[in-house]
């Protein structure tokens, strides 16, 4: 088997030595070279020919920000992962760096107690990323334990048949997504309008502050509003609330009104948040009348959530295999049938906007969704 080639790039010595020991250590990795700034790594890009690009956000003479503009130029499909500080500084050049073009970022551990424990960190979230990007197809299309078990590497399957009707009436949208999720949601959000008639809720996996900044930065480009989620806020037509990192977020009905609640529970496929948590909670809040959308994403995360979705009488939507950064979490939901529709990530605004404005005109913007009036 070939392995993936990797350039390691990064101003400190022990840092590289650190991450091609632990990137070296899987058979299926080969780390081809290192660099430690931008404008070496630009250089030794011809030489090396990496499969994948490991880079830090800071460094002397070129940054990381500096020089992806520069890789994007010559290699526009080169996967580049970015190695940044878990700080508020760290977090904003990661967002940075992402809408610069780098495909996904590891955030550098900090307070885990031993350089072991920090060590095994970075092993568990980047060797997996760097494997994916690299064309390991074993980890994009593994088995999933579910009773709508897809066939690995198959195409977007049929969607199940309904039940005689039209759908129900949409009152919520859930969004799940991962790996290329704040360039997508970057892409979606702005999409949507002020006078949205529901509420948006959303689990990107992000560590914690990362959420926050990204949260921010959508509120300042998006008609809809967008907040980090808090435990008590009541869900409001228009707006649109983030799972904030290390918290599962669930949604929650008492007397007639919807609010948000966090917790710590144990990571559901080894995330949290996790969108099948979301997921599950939005079906038991809103029954049929949610419309769930799993975009890019490594890995299966919301596959059980949309089964769920989709068992109640909701809506699931799924972005196509050409316009995610990776296929998993959506690609596992489209070849099990359970999508309503595969869509192009530049057609996934219009299509949420028009499937929330189906069946509205005897219900517009009810305050009380669980009135005894509502249909």
């Amino acid at each position: 088997m070939q392995k993936v080639r990797v350039l390691v790039v990064d101003d400190s010595v022990v840092i590289r030595r650190m991450l091609t020991e632990i990137l070296s250590s899987d058979p299926a990795i080969e780390v081809a070279g290192t660099a430690s700034n931008g404008k070496l790594a630009i250089q030794k890009l011809t030489q090396v020919q990496p499969d994948v690009v490991v880079m830090d956000v800071e460094m002397p003479e070129m940054t990381g920000l500096e020089a992806l503009p520069v890789i994007r130029k010559s290699h526009p499909k080169l996967p580049v992962i970015m190695f940044s500080t878990l700080t508020t500084r760290g977090g904003a050049a990661t967002l940075d760096a992402l809408a610069l073009g780098a495909t996904d970022y590891v955030a550098k551990p900090a307070n885990m107690g031993s350089v072991q424990a920090s060590i095994e960190a970075i092993r568990a979230e980047l060797v997996p990323k760097v494997k994916a990007f690299g064309g390991i197809p074993d980890l994009l299309n593994a088995p999933a334990p579910s009773r709508t078990r897809p066939t690995p590497a198959a195409p977007a399957a049929t969607p199940r048949p309904r039940l005689a009707g039209a759908p129900a009436r949409v009152d919520v949208v859930a969004i799940g997504v991962s790996t290329g999720g704040p360039k997508a949601l970057g892409e979606v959000l702005p999409g949507l309008p002020a006078a949205l008639p529901v509420p948006v809720v959303i689990v990107q996996h992000m560590p914690p502050l990362f959420t926050k900044l990204l949260a921010d930065r959508l509120d300042a480009s998006c008609a809809v509003r967008v907040h980090e989620g808090v435990a008590g806020m009541v869900l409001e037509p228009g707006h649109v609330y983030l799972a904030p990192g290390d918290f599962h977020m669930v949604v929650e009905e008492s007397g007639g009104v919807v609010k948000l609640n966090l917790n710590q529970n144990p990571p559901e496929n080894s995330c949290r948040p996790a969108v099948d948590v979301l997921f599950r909670s939005v079906v038991k809040t809103y029954k049929e009348h949610a419309l769930a959308t799993v975009l890019t994403g490594m890995g299966q995360d919301g596959l059980r959530g949309a089964e769920l979705v989709r068992d109640a009488g909701g809506q699931v939507l799924a972005q196509d295999e050409a316009t995610s950064v990776v296929w998993g979490m959506p690609g596992f939901v489209a070849r099990s049938g359970l999508a309503d529709k595969v869509v192009p990530l530049p057609d996934v605004a219009q299509e949420l906007v028009d499937r929330v404005a189906r069946n509205r005109a005897a219900a517009p913007r009810t305050p009380n969704l669980f009135s005894k009036a509502a249909p």
